[in-house]
């Protein structure tokens, strides 16, 4: 082994091939830990699109590491980041970004199922691993390598790493530096990742920057809504903002939101709207809507639903083969799908960049999954070019399924330096005025049967809210109307 990432310097500063949060982190990553010598595990936030799996081939020169371990959450992230160590790559992450000008390069090998031999990783400079190959009791390379194997662990997807799993691995391997890498800082289960957090990436620069969609919400707002009372039986009817409360604290109204056949066609509706716009303003047919549901039936119902409306829709879940989720993501990547429905099966690591609408059928408990589902249609379409039409995404949902209060999370998520801004919201409406009231029975049925029965849909405003406020007056005006008392106004006008 040549410890490569000892003797050669990489050409970053001033890299115009790389990222600006690329360069930017990679320094960071340099600085702190030659100011920090104690310091040992530290977290960098970069929002999808930005670079983070070259940032991870980088960083083992930023500590000039003597053998490096890169542990991915499942197999087809691994899989992508090996490619980028790999010199027999045509896309191999130091030559195509001009980080290294000809050989040698650092020598990776894979952990992957009993492939390999204790003599590929002594010779290499880097491991590439998903988790699943270092867990049990008896695996034979934690219990075989000695403590001071690695002396660098890169956990990609860091907010995985509060799992006990991870922290086993982190034992094994007391004295190595560790670096998590994530585009959230929590895990689906609301903990936070571990290690002090020394460089962020706001979503409100990579729009700027063109690495992303610049991103607003479609919320589709019932005037009114009639339900029966499951505690008495009575009919009574509640206004938009007892729709949003009880979408906030009764977990069956929010499934009936997401599934009752009348509430379930708005979002429907609502979603093709947004991509007919986004394919009629770009005169490029090939945006595509990503839906989430709750469960494998649900999701037969989403792609039933979008059938009816005359859209190529097809599904992917954990419980249909994999050949044919391999079929049906061909499909999606030859521009044979006009809508892909999941249930968090396309989540890390995915990369379609011409899904441009989510449309919101599941339920969101935390911010983290909801910002990875989110993430699916953040990738831009034309690089780095923040005013091109075709980087538009839109997040479709209902008042009821309880989006909005992540919405306002995601949107203090995603300012400078983590730092949560005034929660503001200006709202555009469009007025939606056929139809009747939305009717609500609220019964006991067996589990997978809807205890809330949505009959008719009616008066609908749908209020599209960008992820970044752009005018500075407005943000001014709005935060002193705030600071008054008074609540955010609503600009009502209808759809055309």
């Amino acid at each position: 082994m040549a410890n490569i990432y000892q003797t050669r310097e990489p050409h970053v500063s001033g890299n115009n091939f790389l990222r600006i949060p690329q360069r930017e982190a990679f320094q960071r990553i340099f600085d702190y830990y030659n100011e920090n010598k104690e310091a040992r595990e530290t977290g960098i936030i970069l929002p999808v699109g930005c670079g983070k799996s070259g940032l991870i081939t980088l960083t083992p020169f930023a500590l000039k590491s003597r053998r490096t371990l890169v542990i991915a959450p499942g197999i087809n992230i691994a899989s992508q980041l090996y490619k980028n160590f790999d010199p027999s790559e045509e896309g191999m992450f130091y030559i195509k970004c001009r980080v290294l000008i000809g050989q040698p390069f650092p020598e990776p090998a894979e952990i992957r199922g009993k492939n390999t031999n204790r003599s590929d990783l002594e010779d290499a400079d880097v491991v590439i691993t998903n988790i699943q190959q270092l867990q049990g009791d008896e695996n034979r390379w934690l219990n075989s390598l000695p403590q001071d194997f690695f002396d660098l662990l890169l956990f990609d997807e860091g907010h995985h790493n509060v799992a006990e799993s991870w922290n086993i691995l982190k034992l094994s391997f007391p004295e190595a530096k560790i670096v998590n890498f994530s585009a959230t800082p929590k895990r689906a289960d609301g903990q936070i990742m571990s290690g002090e957090v020394i460089y962020s990436f706001p979503i409100v620069r990579a729009i700027e920057e063109g690495y992303v969609k610049r991103l607003k919400a479609v919320i589709l707002n019932p005037s009114t809504l009639k339900y029966v009372r499951k505690t008495d039986g009575q009919e009574i009817e509640v206004d938009l903002a007892e729709v949003e409360q009880l979408g906030e604290t009764d977990a069956d109204f929010r499934k009936s939101i997401v599934t009752s056949e009348e509430s379930l066609y708005t979002i429907v509706d609502a979603s093709i709207r947004a991509l007919n716009r986004n394919r009629q303003l770009t005169e490029n047919t090939n945006h595509k809507i990503i839906a989430s549901a709750l469960n494998f039936q649900h999701c037969i119902q989403i792609v039933e639903a979008y059938r009816a409306r005359g859209l190529r829709a097809s599904y992917v879940h954990s419980l249909q083969e994999g050949a044919e989720n391999t079929r049906i993501l061909t499909l999606l990547k030859n521009h044979l799908l006009d809508v892909i429905v999941q249930v968090r099966k396309l989540g890390e690591g995915f990369d379609h960049p011409f899904l441009s609408v989510a449309a919101v059928f599941s339920v969101f408990k935390e911010l983290s999954p909801f910002v990875q589902f989110v993430g699916r249609i953040m990738r831009a379409i034309d690089q780095n070019d923040p005013e091109s039409l075709n980087n538009q995404g839109v997040v479709v949902f209902h008042a009821g399924s309880n989006i909005a209060g992540l919405w306002e999370d995601f949107q203090e998520f995603s300012q400078a330096d983590q730092e949560f801004f005034e929660q503001l919201l200006p709202l555009e409406n469009f007025d939606f005025t056929n139809g009747n009231e939305i009717e609500l029975d609220l019964i006991t049925r067996t589990k997978s049967i809807n205890k809330v029965e949505i009959k008719e849909q009616g008066d609908i405003y749908v209020s599209e809210i960008p992820l970044i406020l752009e005018d500075e007056e407005v943000r001014n005006a709005l935060d002193l109307l705030k600071k008054k008392g008074v609540a955010n106004g609503i600009l009502k006008k209808p759809m055309l």
